[in-house]
């Protein structure tokens, strides 16, 4: 059976993990409750079987793992990032609960997924990647002529874009497009290549002293 030592080092990180990144990043109550819920039911059943043999226990501890996976991935639809933080929570709890030895060995393993975790999901890391699904309210069969009217709607270039649903019949296209929005401050300076420089504004000359000047005019494209 795991010694309190273990308990506590699943505590600290499981509060790590949920209550100082996912809360404060992600925010959504029920799935905090879901992640600590989970680790701490796992560290249970883990370390209750840990005073069986070695081989029986990791074998109950990953089928459980298992058994929980589908049951949270069934049960409701999930982020990817959510699906993240439910894995590693998991295997906190089975971690601690087995007692993995050298101690450091399960010191090093549990902060693992912490920290891989505190750096891909900050904010900072690929934060103008976005993605959407769209639908567009006409069939559109040509890809580039696709590519061209996301990249007019997003203001922004597609970098990637997967065609989900073409309807004739209904006269619409749902597509899964990825692309990159500019940093804040920063207006978007994409334009589609065909799309030819902006025309220059055509101000008249200054208007003698003494007249009305007439209205200014500046060409558009």
């Amino acid at each position: 059976m795991p010694s309190l030592l273990y308990i506590a080092a699943d505590l600290l990180a499981i509060g790590v993990l949920v209550l100082g990144l996912y809360r404060s990043r992600h925010g959504r109550k029920d799935l905090v409750v879901s992640f600590l819920g989970a680790n701490v039911g796992v560290l249970a059943v883990a370390a209750a079987l840990a005073g069986v043999s070695t081989t029986a226990s990791l074998g109950v501890g990953l089928g459980l793992f298992g058994v929980l996976s589908i049951i949270r991935l069934r049960s409701t639809e999930l982020e990817q990032h959510d699906v993240a933080y439910f894995f590693s929570s998991l295997a906190l709890g089975l971690i601690a609960g087995l007692g993995v030895q050298p101690a450091w060995l399960a010191a090093a393993l549990m902060a693992l997924p912490v920290l891989v975790l505190a750096v891909v999901d900050h904010p900072r890391f690929m934060g103008g990647a976005r993605r959407q699904r769209i639908v567009v309210d006409r069939a559109v069969t040509g890809e580039q002529e696709l590519t061209d009217h996301l990249w007019d709607l997003l203001g922004a270039e597609p970098q990637r874009m997967t065609v989900v649903e073409t309807d004739q019949i209904r006269d619409l296209t749902v597509v899964d497009v990825t692309y990159r929005v500019p940093r804040a401050g920063q207006r978007s300076t994409h334009r589609r290549p065909d799309a030819g420089p902006v025309a220059p504004a055509v101000l008249p000359a200054p208007a003698p002293a003494g007249t009305t000047p007439s209205p200014v005019t500046v060409a558009t494209r």
